[in-house]
């Protein structure tokens, strides 16, 4: 694609705007029975505040073990990761994590679900509910707010997560394909909604995806990494106007970087492969 190579950046370059969120070096190795696996090797990467990075790259290549990193799930073997010049160690409320499944509380209401996580930071009942309920509207399930987990749909039960993720007021949301298990039309539909909800509330965003097409969508940049050991091969600037429509998804631009992007991938997948 023409002036791919201007928009290709080397992985320890950031967008301009503060830094948020600093990967150090991060190597993570597995021990097996087979002998030890190096899941990421030499992976480096800085995040500006209120950035949004999709993470592109073959299975197996380490994505959703750097998230786990970065949410405090697991440890590096060797390398830190910094959020505001800060090490992290171990989970934090400072670092919202939506998973693919929707890892909601079946004995408690979409209200009671998205206020869990502001009683554990002992916010007031009045102020609990006041925010619960922005954030229930702001997803569109307001009548459904009284409602169990197992009286709704998959891409309903998914924005009750996004919603609980965001209502303690994260520094970073960390999100790890969290539409792969929905119908094509309920992805489509909570793409747009959660771009509407990221330009609103200006939060550094951090997007594990498989489908090429979603993260150039979401992104302001688009990580590519390596098949294993992970590392990152490439990051993509992602130019495209906002507010993104479907609209958007027609024009020649987002084909471009789409088709650059899944060019880069299939590289990798081959690699894998080999």
């Amino acid at each position: 694609m023409a002036g791919s190579a201007q928009r290709l950046r080397m992985p320890e370059q950031t967008s301009s705007g503060s830094a948020k969120v600093e990967i150090d070096a991060i190597r993570k190795v597995f021990p097996t029975s087979r002998g030890e696996v190096v899941a990421l090797n030499d992976t480096s990467l800085t995040i500006s505040n209120n950035e949004f990075i999709c993470v592109v790259g073959p299975s197996g290549c380490g994505k959703t073990t750097l998230l786990n990193i970065l949410a405090g799930l697991d440890v590096p073997t060797s390398g830190e990761v910094r959020i505001d010049g800060k090490s992290i160690h171990g989970p934090s409320s400072e670092r919202g994590v939506v998973f693919q499944q929707y890892a909601l509380f079946p004995w408690l209401t979409v209200r009671q679900n998205v206020e869990f996580g502001l009683k554990l930071k002992r916010i007031g009942k009045v102020e609990r509910q006041s925010i619960a309920e922005k954030y229930i509207e702001s997803v569109g399930l307001k009548d459904f707010a009284n409602a169990y987990p197992k009286e709704l749909s998959g891409g309903m039960k998914q924005r009750v997560a996004i919603a609980r993720a965001y209502a303690v007021n994260p520094q970073l949301l960390l999100l790890d394909e969290p539409f792969g298990a929905l119908d094509a039309q309920t992805r489509t539909q909570l793409q747009v909604e959660l771009l509407n909800t990221w330009e609103q509330e200006q939060k550094t965003c951090f997007f594990i995806t498989h489908d090429v097409e979603e993260a150039v969508l979401l992104a302001s940049r688009v990580v590519v990494m390596s098949a294993r050991p992970g590392r990152i091969k490439s990051i993509v600037p992602i130019d495209l106007p906002h507010p993104r429509t479907q609209e958007t998804r027609m024009s020649k631009e987002f084909n471009d970087l789409k088709n650059e992007i899944w060019g880069l991938v299939y590289q990798e997948y081959l690699e894998a492969k080999k």
